[in-house]
């Protein structure tokens, strides 16, 4: 992957529970995991031998919530933490010193949990390619905003249509008791078979959110949640 600022670089799963956690992904998408990197306390899932996305926590510990977060490259952690504030979204976390680089953990102005990386990304990891998240999707509540948001703290184009490796797509709805309605960055995985996947899933724990927990046999694309609340989906390659 070119190291480019503004670029997708990791994907990582907060959990406070690592042992059911490895459980539960190994059982649903077959991961592997593994210490070491980017820090020594991180973990990392594997597919065929290469990394697919982490699993955190540290993060955890700071009292943030079991979820997915999308993290991005930037040339100066620092520096993009400051526009977020400025821009109208929350720093929750850094900018800190994490294994061998810098980190922010914060949210864009709809709600949007994501995370900054300053340092070296997985040379080997890229949205779209092996066992790396297929697609990674904006939520959000209100477009308008989030394209001036991460065009001034990615860098990003303000027509979504050239954003890198991401999509957008409005109607999230902040509060709403349904979690996949909330604002978020959604990350989804390839699965052979989504809907045996999801079978899995549910037997380890997990709930299905969409299709119903009933209509998944033979479902092409799968949302659900795994024992902590964290929630990905899975879709037909």
């Amino acid at each position: 992957m070119t190291e480019r600022s503004g670029t997708a670089c990791w994907v990582s799963v907060t959990t406070d529970d690592r042992q059911a956690t490895e459980a539960f992904y190994g059982a649903v998408l077959g991961w592997s995991f593994e210490g070491g990197s980017p820090a020594p306390e991180a973990r990392v899932a594997t597919a065929a031998g290469q990394p697919v996305a982490g699993l955190n926590e540290a993060a955890a510990a700071r009292g943030l919530p079991a979820r997915w977060t999308v993290f991005f490259l930037v040339e100066d952690a620092d520096k993009a933490a400051e526009l977020m504030n400025e821009r109208g979204g929350t720093v929750a976390v850094g900018p800190v010193d994490f294994g061998n680089g810098r980190t922010v953990l914060g949210s864009d102005p709809s709600g949007a949990a994501f995370g900054l990386w300053q340092g070296s990304a997985p040379p080997e990891w890229s949205v779209g390619a092996g066992g790396a998240p297929a697609e990674l999707c904006l939520r959000t509540a209100d477009p308008d905003t989030a394209l001036g948001f991460y065009s001034a703290v990615l860098g990003w184009s303000r027509e979504p249509e050239r954003w890198p490796h991401a999509c957008l797509r409005a109607g999230a709805r902040p509060g709403d008791p349904d979690p996949n309605a909330r604002p978020r960055w959604a990350v989804t995985f390839r699965a052979a078979d989504p809907g045996k996947a999801a079978e899995a899933a549910k037997r380890h724990g997990g709930t299905v959110l969409a299709p119903s927990s009933e209509d998944v046999e033979g479902a092409s694309r799968v949302t659900l949640s795994d024992p902590h609340g964290a929630l990905l989906t899975l879709a037909r390659p």
